[in-house]
């Protein structure tokens, strides 16, 4: 049970005024906030499995309209002809303070879409995004590999053009919402050139035959995640997502956008666990005071306070310039880190300050500690964020 009830935090409000948002990013925040408490709020999906849990969030969060803001094109439901990294992060950050899966259910449906918002045909777009936009259809990314992770060059998954169509063959695994998605924006090597140079994108249907779950995989914070077997699948050269060789490129291209965002939603899980721990402290009775008397609990109020707003200025500086139309590859992969990082920071600070209770089952503060460790690993680890930002210094330096 949480002991938070107030609608939202001093430092929410002070960030808000910052000149990276302007009046609608403020509107949405206060709304989304408003039906999350509404709708979230101490909400526990204990009693169903994650996968129906996940599939009722995407489709409460389509039509409550919340995922149009993870769509291009108005005339497919977006809420704008280009997505807004902004309302992208601000939508991640509340939702995340919330509720760690309907934060996932949303960022899925942005990333799972995303390469079509920003690469397909109309007639793609006509096909998958209002599905998307409206909660009525899944989306996934798969992009990595057994032997692919960080290194996406080592992709071995192969789709050979034959007349008409690709025949796909391999593995793909870690993929979110797989086993429950209705598409999966896929990676496969089409050998045009060595390395990345030679991957195409590729829509494949769930239904395709040879395309099978080999395995559902569990993690700390339950989350829909699969092994995904192509055995043979055959698919119309309309599904090529962009051009033949440019998959890497789409890959990043989407990653940048929703990249960022990642570093939103640890902000949400870091800010949720800075509140709980104030409620907790002011109300916590120990040696005849509370636990905020205490020196040493102040200390760490504050450090969790300064490592939250550092975080959020580089998160929101590399949302707006991307939303300036900047290449933001750098920044990105510098909010990432320090987001994610502090966050993990600020939430085990947040355990040790709640003590007995920070280890509890159904406690907020256990389950944002759970929540927050995959944060440094997918879209990128931490090790490999500091290799981009290294990489893009290099370059700015001749």
């Amino acid at each position: 049970m949480s002991a938070v009830t107030h609608t939202t935090s001093a430092s929410w409000q002070q960030a808000l005024q910052w000149p990276f948002f302007d009046q609608t990013h403020r509107t949405l925040h206060s709304q989304l906030h408003a039906w999350g408490h509404k709708h979230l709020l101490n909400v526990s999906h204990e009693d169903t499995t994650v996968d129906n849990a996940c599939k009722q969030l995407v489709q409460v969060l389509g039509q409550d309209g919340w995922l149009r803001h993870a769509v291009a094109g108005t005339q497919y439901g977006g809420i704008a002809n280009s997505i807004d990294t902004r309302s992208v992060c601000l939508t991640r950050e509340v939702l995340a303070w919330h509720h760690g899966l309907a934060d996932f259910a949303f960022a899925m449906q942005g990333l799972g879409s995303g390469a079509i918002s920003l690469f397909g045909t109309d007639e793609q777009k006509e096909r998958y995004l209002p599905r998307v936009t409206n909660g009525n259809a899944i989306a996934a990314f798969a992009l990595s590999e057994p032997l692919a992770g960080s290194d996406v060059a080592a992709m071995q998954c192969q789709a050979h053009i034959q007349a008409d169509h690709y025949v796909l063959n391999g593995e793909k695994t870690w993929i979110s919402n797989g086993g429950i998605a209705n598409f999966y924006v896929l990676f496969a090597r089409t050998n045009e050139a060595p390395g990345s140079r030679g991957i195409s994108a590729f829509i494949i249907d769930a239904h395709t035959p040879g395309f099978s779950i080999a395995e559902r995989i569990d993690v700390i914070a339950p989350h829909p995640l699969a092994h995904l077997k192509l055995d043979n699948v055959c698919i119309p050269i309309s599904q090529r997502l962009g051009e033949s060789g440019q998959g890497f490129k789409v890959a990043m291209a989407t990653l940048d956008v929703f990249r960022t965002s990642v570093a939103a939603a640890a902000l949400g899980f870091a800010q949720r666990a800075l509140d709980e721990s104030l409620q907790w402290a002011k109300t916590r009775q120990m040696f005849g005071t509370n636990l905020a008397s205490f020196q040493l609990s102040q200390a760490k109020l504050a450090d969790m306070a300064m490592q939250i707003d550092a975080a959020r200025l580089m998160t929101y500086r590399a949302a707006w310039m991307r939303d300036q139309g900047q290449r933001i590859t750098k920044e990105a992969a510098m909010a990432k880190f320090t987001a994610t990082e502090n966050a993990q920071h600020v939430i085990d600070m947040a355990v040790q300050l709640h003590g007995g209770m920070g280890v509890k089952k159904g406690c907020i503060v256990e389950s944002l500690y759970r929540e927050i460790r995959a944060l440094r690993i997918y879209e990128g680890a931490s090790e490999v964020q500091q290799l981009i930002i290294a990489r893009e210094l290099l370059k700015e330096s001749d």
